[in-house]
């Protein structure tokens, strides 16, 4: 992903609502949300370069999402995917284990929020790695620190606020929010500073909302969009996490 905002525990109704975005080259190769075949609990989509997704749910309770990191240095062409690590959070035994700090520093730069057992965690590897719990309330990531003031990120966490505040069932506004193309105009900020990047060569590939009510009922929302910014098909799942993991 490239900007999120997060509402964790934060409305009486709603256990989660995200809104994201994936920024990616448009020739990199995905599939779209579906449940995956070698991982039935899991939904999500699948980079099938790595084998690995940016962002996913699983009947087990857990959400998994990544942003990349913009350090300045070029990434590690070496380096393990980011997506799979967040494979090995969704599917694996011992979360605890791909979150150690020496696990993380491996992978290029990046920032995660992991969701498991009714609990969230936010985990980055620069300038250190760091694995930490997330507080309950609107939370926005883009490609700096969490809660970093980027025009785009605040505007996102402006739009989820909003939704929660009208008391809101529906993913449209959400939707739409993320196909916000404004610009900052502000040489502060990178060049890619609007939410939805429309580029032929790297821009957004598809926008998700996931939201989760109190009884853990949940629903995940996927549209995706082609090198010229028109959509390419959407796709709608439900899932329900255990009761165990709803506060």
């Amino acid at each position: 992903m490239c900007v999120l905002a997060l509402a964790w525990q934060a409305h009486p109704r709603w256990r989660l609502v995200l809104a994201a975005n994936r920024d990616e080259r448009h020739d990199r190769a995905s599939a779209p949300l579906a449940r995956w075949t070698d991982a039935p609990t899991v939904l999500g989509g699948r980079d099938l370069v790595s084998g690995g997704t940016w962002l996913g749910v699983s009947d087990e309770g857990r959400l998994a999402v990544v942003t990349n990191l913009h350090t300045g240095a070029p990434p590690d062409p070496q380096a393990p995917s980011r997506g799979q690590l967040l494979k090995d959070l969704l599917t694996g035994t011992d979360p605890a284990l791909a979150l150690s700090s020496d696990a993380l520093a491996t992978f290029n730069p990046f920032s995660l929020i992991f969701i498991t057992g009714g609990e969230a965690t936010f985990a980055s590897n620069r300038p250190e790695a760091i694995a930490h719990p997330l507080t309950p309330g609107v939370h926005g990531l883009s490609n700096a620190a969490l809660n970093a003031p980027w025009p785009k990120t605040e505007r996102l966490k402006a739009a989820v606020s909003d939704w929660l505040t009208r008391d809101s069932d529906e993913p449209e506004t959400l939707l739409h929010a993320l196909a916000d193309d404004r610009t900052a105009g502000d040489a502060r900020v990178p060049a890619l500073s609007s939410i939805f990047i429309r580029n032929p060569v790297f821009g957004t590939r598809c926008s998700t909302v996931v939201t989760i009510n109190d009884a853990g009922q949940g629903a995940i929302f996927e549209r995706r969009f082609r090198a010229d910014g028109t959509c390419d098909g959407q796709t709608t799942a439900r899932f329900t996490w255990p009761a165990s993991d709803v506060l």
